[in-house]
């Protein structure tokens, strides 16, 4: 998962939008407060960061981040108008990986994103997603529940995973079919309930991890 905060509203979209067409999982934030309270749900792979933003500026929040324990490592690129030198070494100096001046090209933003990866690790990113008793290794295309091996075929093992990667968001059976099968899937929404349903079955007590919220869709989480 890959987090902007960026208050425009254009670039934010069109970044997102860049980022999931290559393959990326990405969220955006207006607001710093929006994107604090979506750290403590999941910590992501990388954040683009923009720096002149409402509430707090980015290098303020760069700060934070290279003071917390969880986050020191976290990979940050800085997005910025500002342009010159000494700008870019501002944000450098104070602990941003790299730092895109804007405007910036899509290709330009997405080289960049896969090298920071590739050098932080973050392609191989975590040895595993745990929910539970529910772990997966994606780098083995492996999940393991209650110390069980569950196997499971492409859709099941694509639907956990983005329940697992966005857990506690609510995605409608519309978003699961379009984010798993693909937009120009011509089947029913029915296709998703049966997934689930397999899905909950292989995974056996930890499946109540698979969380139905009616009238709305599924998400991962706990019961409360």
């Amino acid at each position: 998962m890959i987090y902007l905060l960026e208050d425009d509203s254009g670039i934010r979209n069109f970044v997102i939008y860049a980022l999931n067409n290559s393959g990326f999982e990405a969220e955006g934030f207006e607001m710093p407060s929006l994107f604090y309270e979506a750290m403590k749900k999941q910590m992501p792979e990388l954040v683009l960061l923009d720096i002149m933003l409402p509430e707090e500026d980015g290098l303020s929040i760069l700060r934070k981040l290279r003071a917390g324990d969880e986050t020191r490592r976290l990979p940050v690129i800085m997005l910025s108008a500002k342009g010159t030198e000494f700008d870019k070494v501002v944000g450098l100096d104070s602990g941003a990986d790299d730092y895109i001046a804007k405007p910036f090209g899509t290709m330009e933003l997405i080289s960049r994103v896969k090298a920071l990866l590739r050098r932080s690790g973050g392609e191989k990113s975590g040895d595993s997603i745990v929910l539970g008793d529910i772990t997966v290794y994606p780098q083995r295309h492996e999940v393991i529940a209650a110390g069980n091996k569950v196997i499971l075929t492409h859709k099941e093992y694509d639907l956990l995973m983005l329940l697992l990667k966005n857990r506690e968001k609510v995605f409608s059976r519309d978003e699961l079919l379009q984010k798993v099968w693909g937009y120009d899937f011509s089947g029913e929404s029915r296709t998703v309930d049966v997934h689930i349903r397999t899905l909950r079955s292989k995974l056996g007590a930890s499946g109540d991890a698979i969380i139905t919220v009616r009238g709305v869709g599924y998400k991962a989480g706990e019961e409360t």
